[in-house]
């Protein structure tokens, strides 16, 4: 199996662009681009308090709640209720997008992609109990969002995320699993 272990314990917090928050970068995509040249990166943001989101001109966006009650976002002019866990939701990540907390902080797996020319990826949530099969790609992340998973031989905590290039591996865990693909 060809997989790279992510670990969570070697994230650092990193200011929002906009200050209003923090994230923890799991991946970005080329490797060591900024907030202004990534074709695509994965992170994990700490909301904590009621505001906006910050800009991103060009940039597409999937969050997936996995901690806390939910918000009420404003995209646009258009309300949407982010209140289930561990249900990816897209939207446009360059216009104006205000948040309200329905009971207290959350936590959101955030998949940004430049639209300009980066294949759109797909964020499936699954619960692989004793086994889910997962066939490589350009780009293929697993994250596990709560408890433990098994890809091949790695081992993954709360967090913790592999990045498979090269064969098919099964995932197994304890809890929701995040497979982001990222190409054809």
């Amino acid at each position: 199996m060809s997989a790279h272990l992510l670990p969570a314990a070697g994230r650092g917090d990193v200011p929002w662009k906009n200050g209003g928050g923090v994230t923890r970068e799991i991946v970005v995509h080329p490797e060591g681009a900024d907030m202004a040249g990534f074709a695509w990166r994965v992170s994990l943001a700490d909301v904590g308090a009621d505001g906006p989101f910050s800009s991103f001109a060009g940039v597409d966006r999937i969050l997936t709640m996995v901690e806390g009650t939910g918000m009420d976002l404003t995209v646009g002019d258009e309300h949407r209720l982010v209140d289930t866990r561990y249900v990816p939701r897209r939207f446009p990540g360059d216009l104006p997008t205000g948040c309200r907390l329905l009971g207290g902080p959350v936590v959101n797996l955030n998949v940004m992609w430049n639209r300009d020319g980066s294949p759109v990826p797909v964020v499936d949530v699954v619960f692989p109990g004793d086994g889910v099969s997962v066939a490589p790609g350009p780009a293929v992340l697993v994250v596990a969002l709560g408890g433990s998973a098994q890809l091949g031989g790695l081992s993954l905590g709360r967090y913790d995320a592999a990045l498979l290039t090269a064969e098919p591996a099964t995932l197994r865990g304890s809890g929701p699993v995040a497979v982001i693909r990222v190409g054809p």
